[in-house]
């Protein structure tokens, strides 16, 4: 295994521990008398932390109005990569105290699919893992590992992974317009009629209704409608009328077999995308990641018509 090389120089450039404690502390708590209290210092002392980290860096961190102490927007940046880097020193030493165990994952999921597809699935990985603790969270973005506090998310992504991830395939998206029954009253629809109703959209997927329409050879402009940031409050609009949702079949099963939801088009559902489990590649795995994501893979789906890996 290639093992990265440690310079004279990036040694410099390694600050004191207490200095960067002191510094995730205050972007945390905002003030200098509660970063005290935590750690156990005094004013005084926090104000000398982070004097001692601006003469490490060689470029200021905060700002100071008599005795309070307030961050610049580029050290809000750097506690958040500091806090990251704290947690998996953490979760390091805590592995090491506790060698039997493969320790705890911090993954980030997307909320509709996660609550979906991955949690109901988790009992069986946590009877055959019982050392492993999953903490999950909630994101509709992709994750900056270089930032956020998570070993690995589950994301919706295209055929090409984006820089500096490694990934595993979960499953497909499949995509079909669903809506509630007042607005097909005679039907489902060709393609080209649905583009006439209102067309809900998703906040991140902003280009969805255009490749769906594209794949089925229709070109003009849709009508907008309603913007979404999560698939589960678009369903919901579609059971309200509000208009025309593009959803994963996973999504509607039961309102399409209980007919609060009807398939707006007589088009078949596509895929667009799927969902992946994503790992920063610069970093080892840990012993929890591994476990998890072999699991998954017992868990991944196929599809009929299969995206590049």
């Amino acid at each position: 295994m290639r093992k990265t090389q440690v310079t004279s120089v990036s040694r410099r450039m390694i600050p004191p521990l207490g200095a960067l404690r002191a510094l995730e502390a205050l972007d945390r708590l905002g003030s200098a008398t509660a970063v005290a209290s935590e750690l156990d210092l005094s004013q005084s002392a926090v104000s000398r932390q982070i004097r001692t980290l601006e003469d490490t860096l060689g470029v200021p961190l905060v700002r100071r109005e008599r005795r309070s102490l307030e961050l610049l927007p580029a050290a809000r940046d750097y506690a958040a990569t500091v806090r990251a880097s704290l947690e998996r020193i953490a979760q390091a030493s805590l592995a090491l105290r506790l060698p039997g165990r493969a320790g705890s994952l911090d993954l980030a999921m997307l909320p509709s699919f996660g609550m979906r597809w991955l949690v109901p699935r988790l009992p069986d990985f946590t009877r055959r893992h019982t050392d492993v603790t999953v903490n999950l969270a909630t994101r509709i973005r992709p994750c900056d590992f270089g930032t956020d506090p998570f070993d690995a998310s589950i994301e919706f992504g295209g055929p090409e992974p984006r820089a500096g991830v490694a990934r595993l395939r979960l499953r497909p998206e499949r995509m079909e317009p669903v809506c509630a029954p007042d607005l097909v009253p005679n039907g489902a629809l060709a393609p080209a009629r649905l583009a006439g109703l209102p067309l809900l959209q998703m906040e991140t997927r902003p280009q969805a209704w255009r490749d769906w329409f594209a794949a089925h050879g229709v070109t003009r402009m849709a009508r907008g409608g309603t913007t979404f940031d999560q698939f589960t409050a678009m369903r919901e609009g579609a059971q309200a009328g509000l208009g025309v949702a593009l959803l994963p079949d996973y999504l509607v099963e039961t309102e399409l077999a209980t007919g609060t939801l009807l398939r707006a088009s007589v088009a078949p559902a596509i895929t667009l995308g799927a969902y992946y489990l994503v790992w920063p590649d610069d970093r080892p795995m840990s012993p929890a990641l591994t476990q998890f994501r072999d699991w998954l893979t017992t868990q991944a789906e196929e599809e009929d018509d299969p995206l590049p890996r």
